[in-house]
Protein backbone atom coordinates (compact mmCIF):
# COMPACT_ATOMS: atom_id res chain seq x y z
CA UNK A 1 0.00 0.00 0.00
CA UNK A 2 1.39 2.85 -0.87
CA UNK A 3 0.93 6.41 0.03
CA UNK A 4 -1.01 7.62 -3.38
CA UNK A 5 -4.30 5.72 -2.32
CA UNK A 6 -4.21 7.84 1.32
CA UNK A 7 -4.18 10.71 -0.04
CA UNK A 8 -6.58 9.81 -2.78
CA UNK A 9 -9.03 9.18 0.45
CA UNK A 10 -7.77 12.65 1.91
CA UNK A 11 -8.81 14.23 -1.31
CA UNK A 12 -12.09 12.80 -1.25
CA UNK A 13 -12.84 12.96 2.01
CA UNK A 14 -12.31 17.12 1.53
CA UNK A 15 -14.12 17.34 -1.57
CA UNK A 16 -17.09 15.37 0.47
CA UNK A 17 -17.19 17.98 3.03
CA UNK A 18 -17.06 20.82 0.89
CA UNK A 19 -20.03 19.09 -1.22
CA UNK A 20 -22.18 18.52 2.11
CA UNK A 21 -21.18 22.43 2.85
CA UNK A 22 -22.89 23.82 0.27
CA UNK A 23 -25.66 21.58 -0.08
CA UNK A 24 -26.47 22.22 3.63
CA UNK A 25 -26.57 25.59 3.61
CA UNK A 26 -28.32 25.89 -0.11
CA UNK A 27 -30.85 23.68 1.96
CA UNK A 28 -31.24 20.60 -0.09
CA UNK A 29 -30.22 18.42 3.47
CA UNK A 30 -31.57 15.16 1.80
CA UNK A 31 -28.81 15.65 -0.84
CA UNK A 32 -25.73 15.18 1.67
CA UNK A 33 -26.77 12.09 3.12
CA UNK A 34 -26.61 11.08 -0.87
CA UNK A 35 -23.06 12.17 -1.30
CA UNK A 36 -21.67 11.36 2.08
CA UNK A 37 -22.59 7.55 1.01
CA UNK A 38 -21.52 8.03 -2.39
CA UNK A 39 -18.16 9.30 -0.90
CA UNK A 40 -18.26 5.64 1.25
CA UNK A 41 -18.76 3.84 -1.54
CA UNK A 42 -16.34 5.02 -3.68
CA UNK A 43 -13.57 4.82 -1.24
CA UNK A 44 -14.29 1.49 -0.47
CA UNK A 45 -14.82 0.57 -4.49
CA UNK A 46 -10.93 1.63 -4.25
CA UNK A 47 -9.60 -0.06 -1.48
CA UNK A 48 -11.67 -3.69 -2.90
CA UNK A 49 -7.94 -4.03 -4.76
CA UNK A 50 -6.10 -3.46 -1.68
CA UNK A 51 -7.85 -5.85 0.37
CA UNK A 52 -7.87 -8.55 -2.19
CA UNK A 53 -4.21 -8.38 -1.59
CA UNK A 54 -3.88 -8.45 1.75
CA UNK A 55 -6.16 -11.64 2.19
CA UNK A 56 -4.12 -12.90 -0.71
CA UNK A 57 -1.08 -12.47 1.42
CA UNK A 58 -2.67 -13.57 4.65
CA UNK A 59 -3.37 -16.97 2.97
CA UNK A 60 -0.18 -17.44 1.72
CA UNK A 61 1.61 -17.05 5.24
CA UNK A 62 -0.70 -19.00 7.04
CA UNK A 63 -0.90 -21.71 4.00
CA UNK A 64 -4.37 -21.80 3.34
Amino acid sequence: MDIGIILKIGGIGILVACMNQMLAKAGKDDLTALVSLSGIIVILVMLLGEIRVLLSTVRSIFGI
